[in-house]
């Protein structure tokens, strides 16, 4: 390419240098291309998870109602057929064109040609671009390389725009946490409560509407007691039996369910209200605490979706959070306690929400988005299991032992992949301490134990890592251990070891040692029996 075909790609590289993102980046993309290429319209489409849709994302001459609506699959279409075969699709006069289909609601009728080729990342498709003239226009070899080549620069952008989302998404989860928290420890009505989490859940889950169900123990029934949607009122839910429809049979199964089409699913026990009010997939979680369901936390969306484990192990994080702070809220009439749990809960919130904001200021390519959703979503849950352990155990200590083995499950579920055999096994003596440190102590383990899964057996199958708690009359000893390859000559810093050195340091006011075992790497911390400010939990 010479020197003025280049021209036009710096452009394209300073715009998706300018953007942070996926709106944006799409947004900008779509308007530079259409400007360097001298079009009218370019448009964008990326691969829904089921990498079977592609949706419209974003486009400069498409009704603007189309976006994030309209839908090709595989194959469809001049840009569909693009995906599938892995090259350009092109055509001067398009609609004449026997692979070519209209979107629905995307007013494309004025357009005649039409140019489509692949985003490709990492040798997998990941979307497509069209470019489309009103008059007829036959492709060049140049036009259609140029525009293959935005695409390449394009799809090497999203990945950085998609975890900047996924980042911004979960600070936002933090923060509508915090709310919750305060509406939680605040003098106001349990549904007034209830709303703040809905709203909260919508926001996070990108849903049209989010409801609380519980279960009234006098009648035995399920009864809705907040539900909010953002465009109009959301009719009010009979009380349902438990064991009759979705939200009843997750009472009764105590496991999450979800639904493709409530519309047309016999399970959902109101199929006609939901084609008026325009919900079409839904998921439904249990909200549980010590063993007992107490309701469900639902969300539904206005388009079809298949929702990820990702998503599902983030909502039922939630509906743990709500039901243990329904539970809290029940328990705790005592307005120092009240003061006392909203001082910890917030001080957690805040904790999550540093270490996030450290990830994504770290944030350089090498961790995909999904790396970074679980580890995110360990972190949430090892205060989760502090806060339970409170809730079983009373307000004050808390047995780490019994927190680290439920990290240990928690992390095993979430980062041992299917074929390897990796034990994890928590030994030696309990260990009794204030929840203050108990939650920096259950980060720092959870922090060590997924280092441990991610780098230590690399290249093997099977593996064992050993937690020990030691008490001695002036600390306690707390060892991770693997019989993996062990550490290298060289510690390369990482932002998991920054976190564990600073919670030690600072927080637990111990000791860090990492060092060779006889066999793989061992990571050990001494904490003081007492610490200054310990005895102010």
């Amino acid at each position: 390419m010479t020197a003025i075909g280049l021209a036009p790609l710096r452009e394209i590289a300073r715009a998706i240098a300018a953007a942070r993102d996926l709106d944006s980046t799409l947004d900008l993309v779509a308007h530079k291309t259409t400007e360097v290429m001298g079009v009218d319209s370019c448009t964008i489409y990326l691969l829904d998870p089921d990498h079977k849709t592609l949706r419209l994302r974003a486009s400069t001459g498409l009704a603007r109602r189309a976006v994030g609506r309209a839908t090709l699959a595989i194959g469809e279409g001049l840009t569909g057929h693009a995906v599938l075969h892995n090259r350009p699709a092109f055509a001067s006069h398009a609609q004449s064109d026997p692979r070519f289909k209209f979107v629905p609601q995307a007013d494309e009728k004025q357009f005649t040609s039409l140019l489509a080729v692949p985003m490709i990342r990492e040798q997998m498709p990941i979307g497509a671009m069209n470019v489309q003239t009103f008059g007829p226009h036959d492709y060049t070899p140049d036009e259609i390389e140029l525009l293959a080549l935005i695409g390449d620069l394009a799809a090497g952008a999203l990945d950085k725009a998609a975890l900047h989302d996924n980042m911004e998404r979960q600070l936002n989860e933090m923060t509508a946490l915090a709310r919750v928290s305060e509406a939680v420890t605040s003098p106001i009505y349990l549904d007034e409560m209830l709303d703040v989490v809905t709203e909260m859940a919508a926001k996070v889950m990108g849903a049209a509407v989010c409801s609380v169900f519980l279960v009234n123990e006098t009648t035995g029934d399920l009864e809705m007691h907040s539900a909010r949607r953002a465009d109009r009122a959301y009719a009010p839910r009979p009380p349902m039996p438990i064991g009759e429809g979705i939200s009843g049979r997750v009472v009764a199964t105590g496991q999450p369910i979800t639904v493709a089409d409530v519309r047309t699913d016999p399970r959902y026990l109101n199929t006609e209200l939901a084609r008026a009010e325009g919900l079409v997939s839904m998921l439904s979680v249990p909200l549980i605490v010590r063993e007992k369901v107490i309701g469900v936390l639902n969300c539904f969306t206005a388009e079809p979706r298949e929702f990820t484990p990702e998503q599902i192990a983030l909502f039922s994080t939630l509906a743990n959070q709500t039901a243990l702070a329904l539970e809290n809220g029940r328990l705790v009439t005592n307005a120092a306690i009240v003061r006392e749990m909203h001082h910890r809960i917030k001080n957690n919130l805040q904790t999550v929400a540093m270490l996030m904001r450290l990830q994504v200021a770290e944030a350089n390519g090498e961790l995909t988005a999904r790396d970074v959703l679980h580890q995110s979503i360990n972190r949430i849950q090892s205060i989760a299991a502090v806060h339970e352990a409170l809730s079983e155990q009373g307000f004050r200590m808390v047995d780490v032992k019994d927190v680290i083995e439920r990290i240990s499950r928690m992390v095993a579920q979430n980062m041992i992949p299917p074929g390897k055999s990796i034990s994890i096994h928590v030994g030696g003596d309990s260990v009794t301490l204030p929840s203050r440190p108990a939650t920096s102590l259950a980060l720092v383990v959870n922090e060590l134990l997924q280092n441990a899964l991610e780098h230590a057996f690399i290249g093997r199958n099977t593996g064992r890592v050993t937690i020990t708690l030691a008490p001695t009359p002036d600390h306690h000893l707390i060892t991770v251990a693997d019989d993996g390859v062990g550490l290298p000559s060289e510690i390369p810093s990482s932002l998991g070891l920054e976190i564990v050195e600073t919670l030690v340091r600072d927080d637990l006011k111990g000791k860090l040692k990492l060092k060779h075992g006889k066999r793989g790497a061992v990571a050990e911390i001494r904490l003081p029996r007492r610490a200054a400010g310990w005895e102010q939990e």
